[in-house]
């Protein structure tokens, strides 16, 4: 077998290594099934068996209320920018409040507004995108169908660590590329939705954990597809979901619980590995620039700008030939970007680490 490198992609993104293992070792023919999780039926006792296991280690991480459903939906995050406007947004007579914080709160933006009215409580463009805004720098408006924002812009690399107080309004969050990598309380949200690709799985589906105040709210005759009433009533088998998805989910979801041992032990070594590397770049005086400011830096992407663009070019070849792969930045803002979601190890981190500083050392 070829060697691993160290993958720092944004998405999709690396996947611990025990849940690789263990679905290699199930691939071809999963317990007790007589046929691999790919060919099996959605609605057999093996396959409820995976979801429900799903569902409730979710619950477990994140301490899920009894009154919040569990939802596996395709069509990633970027479905959820229409779907949950046209579930909440569309027949309320309200505007809906978005902050922007970076690239995809604003394609959140672009969907929102084909289907109903959108305030932007707080616009972070004219200052690049370099932070999150503080409570009362937001123009709320308390009768808001709801408040939207996403907790990690994974191109500019900047993080929300506190909810927004909304007052009451129902608090929707993309939270796409942090979702378990610290503790929540999900009882501040209505929604709290993520993509699985970044932190909790391959691509091609969404988890949507939705209260049911917010469930009550979702008006009928939406398509079927796109009704999260419809969803939670069948338990996300209204049709036949990403089944192999889900499964890669349930034992991501399971190494984090019984490998690593639940998210405060998670966030202490995601916190450890984002500071190796922003001590880096604030130690190199200058020759790498971090792009957020320090008090919003993500601990999931750590994004940087080297002195000269072709300097950058040098640095992504040199760090892939010593398998450090990935780190090249978003092409809507350049330069570097070190993806360091759960799955990438404290050894991967001081790898890269080490390089920067060994790069700076040759080209400084």
């Amino acid at each position: 077998m070829a060697e691993r490198v160290f993958n720092f992609a944004a998405g999709p993104a690396a996947l611990p290594l025990p849940a690789l293992e263990e679905a290699r070792e199930h691939f071809l023919v999963l317990p007790g099934a007589g046929a691999s999780v790919m060919e099996i039926s959605h609605r057999s006792k093996e396959f409820t068996a995976i979801i429900e296991q799903a569902q409730a280690n979710f619950r477990s991480l994140l301490k899920i209320p009894d009154n919040y459903r569990v939802l596996f939906l395709q069509g990633g995050a970027s479905m959820q920018f229409i779907m949950a406007p046209m579930n909440l947004l569309q027949h309320s007579g309200k505007a809906a409040d978005y902050i922007l914080s970076g690239s995809w709160g604003n394609k959140a933006i672009k969907e929102a507004k084909r289907v109903g009215d959108v305030r932007v409580a707080w616009d972070g463009k004219p200052e690049k995108y370099v932070r999150t805004p503080a409570q009362n720098e937001l123009d709320l408006n308390p009768d808001a169908a709801y408040v939207h924002f996403t907790s990690n812009e994974t191109i500019e690399g900047v993080e929300f660590f506190e909810e927004p107080d909304t007052g009451g309004v129902p608090l929707i969050c993309d939270a796409s590329s942090d979702i378990l990598s610290r503790p929540l309380d999900i009882s501040q949200y209505g929604i709290l939705y993520a993509g699985a690709q970044k932190n909790i799985g391959p691509s091609g589906t969404a988890v949507v954990i939705i209260s049911d105040e917010v469930l009550a709210r979702v008006p009928e005759n939406l398509p079927a597809m796109l009704d999260y009433k419809n969803m939670a009533e069948n338990n996300s088998l209204y049709n036949t979901p990403p089944t192999f998805t889900i499964y890669m989910i349930m034992l991501v979801t399971k190494w984090l619980i019984e490998d690593i041992g639940g998210l405060d032990k998670m966030y202490a070594l995601n916190q450890q590995k984002a500071k190796m590397l922003y001590d880096a770049i604030d130690a190199s005086g200058g020759f790498y620039r971090g792009h957020a400011s320090p008090e919003c830096r993500s601990i999931m992407n750590v994004t940087f700008r080297l002195p000269s663009e072709e300097l950058e070019g040098k640095f992504i070849k040199e760090a892939a030939a010593n398998g450090l792969a990935a780190l090249k930045g978003h092409r809507s803002v350049g330069g570097c970007r070190a993806s360091i979601y759960n799955a990438m190890t404290v050894d991967g981190v001081t790898a890269l680490r080490d390089f920067m500083n060994d790069f700076m050392a040759s080209n400084g």
